[in-house]
């Protein structure tokens, strides 16, 4: 194992583009397909590109917000404080890689977007805890465990497409209703999915770790990490600010903006509606959306960043890690559009789905979500395009909408560990790059397939 993980991360290093030129390359691979494979013509599917490139704005502030939410969250003194205890108990490359993704799934599964920010600083702090003792812990299989929250989310509460899918007013909702979490995430087959994932990802980062003698550490890779800061510094409360040495007064606005007062009591205000929200709902596996989500971990992030100033610098912060999804949203937006509007879309679900039976229809729909996660890397914005196929297929084979959800959201998260698009805050804040961790992350995958296929076919629902 530790053999293969060299060879594949020496194969990544040499032929992994970079996030944006990949997402560049599957453009022209769409492009092209679209062309051969459909009646619309070249300038037609400049037009399918242009007309997709802006269509997945609003989804995409969703996600940019459950990405700094969430990362505020991790963020936090009280948060980091724990990782950073919890760092220094591996004393070698096999429990110092499985804890990373233990770690990381967990908190994937609560958070796709807190998964992803806690695995990268607890990747940090291992490796420097390690390093600070005198051990070389394996840097880019830290990071690549770090990742691997991307392989549980989606049956966990963060879940997009079981999100939206759960939101009055979704695409579909004439064809397969309001699916509320209950029938999704909130199942038998999904908790049963997440137990395969914790039980297969873990045992196969400990197998791929290097002795620590064949290890690269670190200092190696981002030597700017060791000087003691933390990956991301809390901001201070208060202060008074100086000028020469002199105390200058602090002005009403200042006050007010270090205020632990305004914090909590815009945070209980936010808390309360959403205690009262679910109360008249009936529940949260009954009214959980996107936009409850990401209102619930804003109030969480002022709550433990305690003052307006200090939640307002840690989001800032943490807009660097969402740049880079920023840029490349509408090229993936674009990608739908060329395979949405030229009926590409329909011919590869139709095609796949139409070999499904009730019984094979889920791993049908893991493949479909495999594949389509490599054009759109986006759960929500691939259900948005094959969403419909797949839920008027599963209503007419007699299979509940919430088990496709869960199966089409099997098949996204899956090929996450070969599309590096969800690495980037990761990349960001670890200074690797997606070549140094990919090819860890695609054993991951290759081990997953077999796993993943049994679950979904003999999992009951």
């Amino acid at each position: 194992m530790q053999s293969f993980g060299r060879s594949m991360a020496d194969w990544s290093e040499r032929w992994v583009p970079s996030p944006f030129l990949f997402a560049v390359i599957l453009t022209l691979i769409a492009y092209v397909a679209a062309i051969a494979l459909t009646p619309d013509g070249p300038y037609q599917n400049i037009v399918n590109w242009y007309d997709g490139f802006w269509t997945l704005l609003t989804f995409a502030m969703q996600m940019v917000l459950i990405l700094v939410t969430g990362y505020a969250v991790a963020d936090s003194d009280f948060v980091s404080g724990y990782l950073n205890k919890l760092a220094s108990v591996p004393n070698s490359n096999t429990q110092a890689a499985a804890l990373v993704a233990a770690i990381s799934l967990i908190f994937g599964y609560l958070h796709w977007g807190i998964g992803l920010i806690v695995g990268a600083i607890f990747a940090i702090f291992v490796a420097r805890a390690g390093h600070e003792r005198g051990k070389t812990f394996h840097y880019p299989i830290l990071c690549a465990a770090g990742y691997t929250s991307q392989t549980i989310w989606h049956v966990g509460p963060s879940t997009s497409a079981g999100l939206l899918s759960a939101t009055e007013g979704h695409p579909f909702e004439d064809i397969i209703g309001i699916v509320p979490l209950n029938e999704s995430v909130f199942t038998i087959y999904a908790f049963g999915i997440a137990i395969l994932v914790f039980v297969t990802v873990i045992p196969v980062l400990a197998f791929l770790s290097p002795d620590e003698e064949d290890a690269t550490g670190i200092d190696e890779y981002a030597p700017s990490l060791l000087k003691g800061d933390d990956p991301e510094e809390a901001v201070a409360d208060g202060g008074t600010p100086t000028a020469g040495g002199v105390e200058l007064s602090r002005s009403p606005a200042d006050r007010l903006n270090d205020s632990r007062a305004v914090a909590y009591i815009i945070a209980m205000g936010m808390l309360v509606y959403v205690g009262q929200y679910f109360v008249n709902a009936g529940g949260i596996g009954e009214a959980l959306d996107l936009n409850v989500f990401n209102f619930t971990f804003i109030a969480l992030g002022l709550i433990l960043h305690k003052t307006p100033a200090a939640y307002m610098e840690t989001i800032r912060d943490a807009t660097e890690g969402a740049a880079g999804i920023i840029l490349q949203f509408p090229f993936y937006a674009g990608i739908l559009g060329i395979i949405s509007n030229s009926g590409l879309s329909d011919l590869i679900a139709e095609g796949l789905l139409a070999v499904a039976t009730p019984q094979t229809f889920p791993v049908i729909a893991w493949l479909l979500g495999g594949v389509m996660n490599l054009f759109v890397p986006s759960g929500g914005g691939e259900w948005g395009i094959i969403g419909g196929v797949v839920g008027s297929a599963a209503i007419e084979l007699g299979v509940s909408p919430g088990k496709a959800i869960v199966a089409y959201g099997v098949g996204d998260m899956w090929t996450n560990m070969f599309q590096p698009f969800w690495a980037i805050p990761l990349l960001g804040l670890t200074k690797v790059r997606a070549r140094d961790i990919l090819g860890y992350t695609m054993i991951v995958m290759l081990v997953l397939f077999p796993v993943f296929a049994v679950g979904l076919y003999f999992l009951p629902y």
